[in-house]
């Protein structure tokens, strides 16, 4: 958290609470870390904690440490270093990292850039030609799981966006230019450098004719509100690889994604940014995992700022942790070393509160070593 109040000094003040903000009166956003708070962890002693082993598998790829990199769009935004810098971090940290759609690089590139793992994250457009041709390019790119989110039939009321001036209005728009003007760097990336610019849509063979000038209002009437659980067998019959489905929270959902094709499920509500007052991502892992930890991989995605989160999150029944605010503050503050400095700090909490809870191995974490205090 101390790398949220440098990326606050160092970005204009809209593109700072477009990160951080969540919608409505942000009661999601904040209860997706203080839910952690509501599990305590039960050490077992004299356990023989002298190796610790965090390794684990995921969409049938070894992984050092059960965290995954989520997807987020525009890294840009935030840092020249990009999706290119954090690709190469997580190579580093032996984990998975996940391109958006909405990213500021494009597949081909962030797989050249990097040998490690990595996913790429879909929305699904009116237009299936355009998704048909995202599915094939991360294919022929190597990436080795896709991820469908589907909690975005519409934006979520993200109101600082409007405070702010993200999405200008007269009262914000001072405030955004003065706010802008402070940064000259950042305004040297997007006015000079041309580097925001949504490249796998921009650049994509589908729409080179056709794309309006205004990439957002394109994304904002093209995103798909019709979707339906046959949209994911469409999607999983041209895939034909680990299909992971981002945005479910109930094991109903969890439940029609295995039965349409999925293996995997993020437990995600955005990151506290559309649904206000859904629930916190840790509390709905246990019931998934009830009922089918043996269909589908369980990802925990939301509110982790600490080592002990994802431990809690794995002893309750998730295969593995998924951050977005918890690199990109990193990212903002510093680049590819900044969320390298992250992610070196959440690895060695989570292997020491491994260690303090007498557990040497992932594969040994279950539900005795927490309780829901709720």
């Amino acid at each position: 958290m101390d790398l949220r109040i440098i990326a606050r000094r160092r970005l204009p003040a809209p593109v700072f609470h477009y990160l951080d903000g969540g919608a409505d009166d942000e009661v999601t956003l904040r209860r997706n870390t203080a839910a952690f708070d509501d599990y305590e962890l039960l050490p077992t002693q004299l356990s023989d904690a002298s190796d610790i082993d965090l390794s684990t598998t995921l969409f049938g790829q070894p992984i050092d440490w059960p965290v995954m990199l989520s997807p987020t769009g525009a890294s840009k935004l935030f840092h020249g270093d990009g999706e290119v810098g954090v690709a190469r971090i997580a190579e580093k940290f032996g984990t998975i990292y996940s391109l958006s759609t909405l990213g500021t690089t494009t597949i081909e590139d962030v797989a050249a850039a990097s040998e490690g793992p990595k996913l790429f994250q879909l929305y699904m457009f009116k237009d299936r030609g355009l998704s048909e041709e995202l599915i094939r390019r991360s294919k022929e790119a190597g990436y080795v799981a896709l991820c469908l989110t589907v909690d975005t039939p519409v934006a979520g009321n993200r109101e600082r966006d409007f405070v702010y001036g993200f999405s200008a209005t007269p009262r914000s728009r001072l405030r955004q230019v003065a706010s802008f003007l402070r940064h000259p760097l950042w305004l040297k990336r997007a006015l000079i450098d041309k580097d925001l610019e949504m490249v796998n849509l921009t650049r994509s063979e589908t729409l080179s004719a056709s794309l309006p000038s205004d990439i957002r209002t394109y994304i904002d009437a093209e995103l798909d509100r019709s979707l339906t659980w046959r949209d994911v067998e469409w999607i999983a019959e041209r895939w034909q690889g680990p299909l992971v489905i981002k945005g479910v929270q109930i094991v109903d959902d969890c439940r029609k994604a295995a039965d349409a094709g999925a293996t995997a499920v993020m437990l995600s509500n955005h990151g506290g940014r559309q649904l206000e007052s859904a629930p916190a991502p840790v509390d709905c892992v246990s019931a998934v995992a009830d009922a089918l930890h043996d269909r589908l991989e369980i990802i925990c995605d939301g509110g982790i700022r600490r080592g002990n989160h994802v431990v809690k999150a794995i002893a309750a029944g998730a295969k593995a942790c998924s951050i977005g605010r918890g690199y990109l503050f990193g990212l903002a503050a510093g680049g590819g070393r900044g969320v390298e400095h992250a992610l070196t700090l959440l690895k060695a909490e989570t292997e020491r509160t491994m260690a303090l809870c007498g557990c040497n191995s992932l594969a040994k974490l279950s539900r005795s070593y927490v309780r829901n205090l709720r």
